[in-house]
């Protein structure tokens, strides 16, 4: 029997909704990824681990995060932006995963063994293209070189054309707790027309099965704005995920940046769905999961409420790092992995983009970072304000100026007069000593920050990004 949730669908207003249709960074880190540039290479990475590892040690080094990126799928789904290799030789998983140990070892030697990790992901690609046996390996390879926390997340994507009830318990074997699936749409025509067909039977059997077995948390991914999804069809898909009850729901807005992302060139441009038809999309799968009684949590994120990430939103406990919202606190991020992108104290990285450049680097000895970011004093400012916004929707003057010593109405002067027009939106509230988003600003929580990024000021293309709707 489904709940009613207290929470209200958002009024979204033609002006709003005209205001907002652009397009606008997710804000898994700031300054965003673009940002990064090539000076930032395998010297200065290693010299922000060995920060790390000559820190001090009084009450501990706060925890790591773990994110493993295995690039390999065996087929293409044309609206995929992420870095992948399409192949169906599995035999290149050994190659790979021999190359990772030796990059896991390069971290070992700078960071000494046994540190510990809180969080773990597995992402790709497709994580699930790993054979048992190989995923065994992997993980073996990770407990040697740290020292997974008790009650640590550990979590990896499923591709449900990828896998089975026992691959499923396999998974719960080797410590995994947490699966999410990619599902994206339910209707059969959207899911021939992006090239990934995977009927509706079988997520339902995997994710009955997942229940069964006590996986701690099951997430699924959806994407609106696909060729051929329509608002009716959309919201039949919005019901049977309902029905399923996953305790996240993740909600993308497809971006079509053929230019950028090969696959998506192989997309009937004329079969994308318009933009008024986006915003019934959007508009229908917000009111469909709060109807069902789930919780918004931020950036198109659903929960029940009774899910760790919910429970962290009601506290004011969300955080976001790469992967989106989180419940564990801000920690370092070692990213292993082609093209993976992590976080060490005041710096990001990203691994090389093509697996002939990552291996020949780490053969050599070398971290295969490519390029990167040190922050500036700015910078730090800004992430700060641009997290407190996405993460509690809430920013208190006083706390940012007593943290990095500014004057908030002087520092920040031009942003505050740009949020005066959010304000007239409906968006926010702004009083003398804070932002506060409201409960409709929520839904378009990055447009606030974006007032903020100071990058975004200085430069008007921003078709890099996917629109807020």
């Amino acid at each position: 029997m489904q709940k009613k949730s207290p929470e209200q669908v958002p009024v979204l207003t033609e002006p709003m909704l005209r205001r907002l249709d652009r397009p606008g960074p997710r804000y898994t880190s700031y300054p965003t990824a673009d940002r990064f540039v090539e000076a930032f290479g395998p010297a200065e990475y290693r010299q922000a681990l060995a920060l790390r590892a000559s820190g001090p040690i009084v009450g501990g080094k706060p925890p790591l995060s773990l994110y493993i990126h295995i690039p390999f799928c065996e087929s293409v789904c044309y609206y995929c932006a992420c870095n992948k290799v399409i192949t169906k030789h599995h035999e290149r998983a050994a190659e790979y995963l021999d190359v990772m140990a030796q990059e896991v070892a390069l971290h070992v030697a700078v960071l000494g063994s046994g540190q510990g990790v809180s969080q773990l992901h597995l992402g790709g690609g497709t994580p699930t293209f790993l054979s048992d046996d190989e995923l065994s390996q992997l993980m073996a390879m990770l407990h040697q070189a740290f020292r997974i926390a008790p009650g640590a997340e550990i979590s990896i994507e499923v591709d449900p054309r990828t896998a089975s009830p026992d691959r499923l318990r396999h998974f719960a074997r080797l410590g995994f707790n947490r699966l999410s699936f990619g599902v994206q749409d339910f209707d059969p025509d959207v899911q021939k027309a992006v090239h990934r067909v995977q009927p509706y039977a079988s997520v339902r059997d995997l994710m009955a099965a997942a229940r069964e077995i006590g996986f701690e948390s099951i997430n699924a991914d959806l994407i609106y704005g696909l060729p051929k999804q329509t608002p009716e069809s959309f919201a039949r898909t919005i019901a049977q995920i309902a029905d399923l009850r996953p305790d996240r729901i993740a909600l993308y807005a497809y971006a079509h940046l053929p230019q950028r992302f090969k696959p998506q060139r192989r997309i009937i441009i004329e079969q994308l769905p318009p933009p008024d038809h986006r915003v019934q999309m959007l508009g229908g799968a917000i009111a469909g999961f709060i109807a069902a009684g789930y919780t918004y949590i931020g950036m198109d994120h659903f929960a029940l409420p009774g899910d760790s990430l919910a429970a962290a939103k009601r506290q004011g406990r969300l955080h976001r790092n790469f992967q989106g919202y989180s419940t564990q606190p801000d920690c370092d991020l070692i990213a292993l992995g082609v093209s993976a992108i992590g976080r060490m104290g005041s710096t990001y990285s990203q691994n090389a983009k093509t697996v002939d450049e990552y291996y020949d680097a780490v053969r050599q000895g070398q971290f295969p970072v490519v390029r990167g970011l040190a922050l500036t004093r700015d910078d730090t400012v800004r992430r700060a304000v641009v997290m407190a916004l996405m993460c509690q929707g809430r920013l208190d003057f006083e706390s940012i100026e007593l943290s990095h010593l500014i004057s908030m109405k002087d520092y920040f002067e031009p942003e505050l007069e740009e949020l005066a027009e959010l304000q007239k939106l409906g968006l926010c509230e702004l009083s003398p000593g804070a932002v506060q988003v409201t409960p409709t600003g929520w839904y378009f929580v990055r447009a606030v920050a974006m007032v903020f990024d100071r990058h975004l000021r200085h430069d008007k293309v921003r078709e890099r990004f996917s629109r807020i709707i």
